[in-house]
């Protein structure tokens, strides 16, 4: 077993097609076949059911391939380490963030970071913090920003803020003058709000069916300035942190009758490689925050 032959079979695995397969490895498909049939060979095991043109994993292929993305992701990091021992750096920091950190508390920080190194490249990826979480453990994310309830053993965290989540209306709106709104209240509105996925959606569908409240969503988004836009003109309310209406003058954020706060964290692979670039940038950020 060498790590061509699990490249070829994670990428098979993947795009459950021979053909797109043999696209991303930039081989012929012919090759790949050949490749696949030695492999099920040496091992003694058929890792690849295939019907009609449909291929699906065995019960074999579905444990290997968990190892095999395990094995790659090793192999990389490993590459990454010696490439950095012998003067070179990766260059580049993969950070995941939810659209409102992404929008409101990132863009600062990135740019006084990318002043500080100038020849690192910064890639920003949108997701709900779910998506993030699985992201870095599967090695498609350096960093990322995920709510501190979602940490498993497979992530190391460092703090990075506590946020209150409000009711937020636009400024003409009746409820505008409110201190306080209860959950009642807020649930008897039309509402826009992130799709499944964002934690603070989850928590406002959590909040619903544990108390057997209608969510009437009226708008579902997951752009930002949309949902803003959508509020602003008083056609729904919506939820978001105070990180978001501390910056936007035209919207009223209403604390919960029950006030209701997440902590954040910056979180990364616990088995995984840190480059000398995302060192940096989780210091610099510590450092910010």
């Amino acid at each position: 077993m060498d790590s061509r032959q699990l490249k070829h079979f994670v990428a098979v695995a993947e795009h459950r097609n021979f053909t797109a397969a043999a696209n991303q490895l930039h081989i012929a498909q012919p090759a790949l076949s050949i490749s696949i049939k030695k492999f099920e060979q040496q091992l003694g095991m058929k890792l690849f059911r295939r019907d009609d043109r449909k291929i699906d994993l065995t019960n074999e292929g579905n444990m290997l391939y968990e190892h095999a993305k395990r094995i790659l992701q090793q192999i990389d990091d490993a590459q990454l380490a010696v490439d950095e021992l012998k003067g070179l750096e990766k260059g580049e920091v993969k950070l995941g963030a939810p659209s409102m950190m992404g929008s409101y508390f990132f863009p600062q920080i990135l740019m006084a970071f990318k002043n500080h190194y100038p020849n690192l490249k910064l890639t920003l990826i949108d997701a709900g913090t779910r998506s993030i979480r699985q992201m870095l453990i599967d090695g498609e994310l350096d960093l990322g920003v995920i709510v501190s309830d979602d940490v498993t053993d497979e992530l190391e965290t460092d703090d990075l803020l506590d946020a209150e989540m409000v009711a937020v209306v636009g400024s003409q709106h009746p409820l505008a003058d409110s201190k306080v709104m209860s959950f009642d209240t807020f649930f008897d509105q039309e509402l826009v709000m992130f799709k499944p996925g964002y934690f603070h959606r989850e928590f406002i569908e959590s909040k619903a069916n544990t108390h057997g409240y209608n969510m009437n969503v009226a708008f579902e988004t997951n752009l930002l300035p949309l949902i803003l836009s959508i509020v602003k003109h008083e056609f729904a309310m919506t939820s978001l942190l105070t990180l978001v209406t501390d910056n936007e003058p035209s919207v009223r954020a209403i604390s919960f009758e029950q006030p209701v706060t997440f902590k954040l964290v910056l979180a990364w692979r616990r088995d995984g490689y840190l480059s000398k670039a995302d060192q940096a940038f989780i210091e610099f950020v510590k450092q910010y925050v």
